[in-house]
């Protein structure tokens, strides 16, 4: 019986025939990180990281800079791009069972925290009201860990208050945190190809395999050039259809927005985070939204690693999807009734969902 020629290069890498488009969200985060990289330093060359010349730097790309509109604007609708892409990419993983693979999965985790991190901080940068106020809020709550939490907020700052020693080093950690997470990504890719691409059968295919290049590689080149002529298609008809209004004014700490909100992409987080009247307790919650997915290994108790042929847990797993499509509506929203007990009740409903239901889901359908 012949055996199979291992692969030379990552062109020649085996790959099951049943791979879906939902694989392809892997390959557009990658052009989306070279994308905000390129942009992003361009930006640098022109960006003031000082709290009195920051906003009117930002005016000065869009306005003086040869092209910098475009810069600017692809660089900042490519965050949301970009998170649209990594949802997706998460999102799948779950439905397929792709946590079963341990390392890539947790080294994943990882890589979202790095990139929340990062567009944290890049929301920051152009110095709006938005800008100045969300920083000033999402960085008070380290001040709920006990006993150091003020003195590290306090270095954070680089002062008593969100400030010019805050901007400057904010601006510096963001332009250096997309090496790192090149870095991360390509430990993730070694362990993917160590254990193995998933599919959507959940089923080992190690004898309906086909090489990455031309069958997938063609792919996902045809997905990025539809990708990205969307992304520039909405830089060039409405470049400011995900940015806050409040962020054109400057910031001004003598004046606070009527209704703080983070970028919609942290929405659902927000509206778990303020929830409970306790402010540490919320930071408690919202810290176990995102690293909840690391439990998802353990919560597997289904005898098949897909929901292709599970229908109870698909209809689960669409409820949670559409639970935090509605902590994104409720987050973007004033703290008043009755979006406060929609707030709750999805922030209930989540959690309900993620470590008790859908668990108890995959155990009955392991009896039918």
């Amino acid at each position: 019986m012949p055996t199979r020629r291992k692969p030379k290069t990552l062109m020649d890498l085996p790959s099951p025939t049943s791979l879906s488009s939902w694989w392809n969200f892997g390959s557009l985060l990658g052009l989306m990180l070279i994308s905000q990289t390129a942009t992003g330093i361009f930006l640098a060359m022109h960006y003031k990281a000082d709290v009195r010349l920051a906003f009117d730097s930002v005016s000065y790309m869009s306005r003086e800079v040869f092209h910098g509109w475009l810069i600017q604007n692809l660089h900042a609708n490519g965050a949301s791009f970009f998170f649209i892409c990594l949802y997706f990419h998460i999102g799948r993983g779950i439905y397929y069972g792709s946590y079963l693979n341990k390392n890539t999965w947790f080294i994943g985790i990882a890589l979202l925290l790095l990139l929340m991190t990062t567009a944290f901080m890049g929301y920051i940068l152009p110095w709006g009201q938005m800008s100045f106020w969300a920083a000033t809020v999402i960085t008070s709550l380290i001040s709920t860990i006990p006993h150091i939490g003020k003195p590290i907020m306090e270095w954070i700052w680089g002062g008593f208050s969100v400030d010019d020693p805050t901007l400057t080093r904010l601006f510096t950690l963001h332009f250096i945190m997309p090496f790192v997470i090149m870095g991360t990504i390509t430990i993730h890719l070694a362990t993917l190809h160590h254990s193995g691409s998933n599919n959507p059968t959940g089923l080992k295919s190690t004898t309906d395999m086909v090489p990455l290049h031309p069958y997938f590689t063609m792919k996902d080149i045809s997905f990025g050039v539809f990708v990205m002529f969307i992304l520039v298609m909405i830089t060039l008809t409405a470049p400011s259809l995900f940015i806050e209004p409040e962020n054109f004014m400057k910031a001004n700490p003598m004046i606070t927005p009527t209704h703080i909100k983070p970028e919609w992409y942290f929405l659902f987080i927000y509206a778990i985070l303020r929830t409970p009247p306790a402010k540490a307790t919320g930071v408690i919650l919202a810290m176990l939204a995102i690293m909840g997915l690391a439990m998802m290994p353990k919560l597997h108790f289904s005898n098949q690693r897909s929901m292709t042929h599970r229908p109870i847990s698909q209809f689960m797993f669409w409820t949670l999807t559409a639970t935090i499509c509605a902590l994104t509506w409720a987050g973007g929203t004033p703290l008043a009734y009755p979006m406060n007990a929609i707030g709750a009740a999805a922030t209930t409903t989540y959690f309900i969902l993620l470590f008790i239901i859908m668990p108890i889901t995959a155990k009955f359908e392991n009896t039918m």
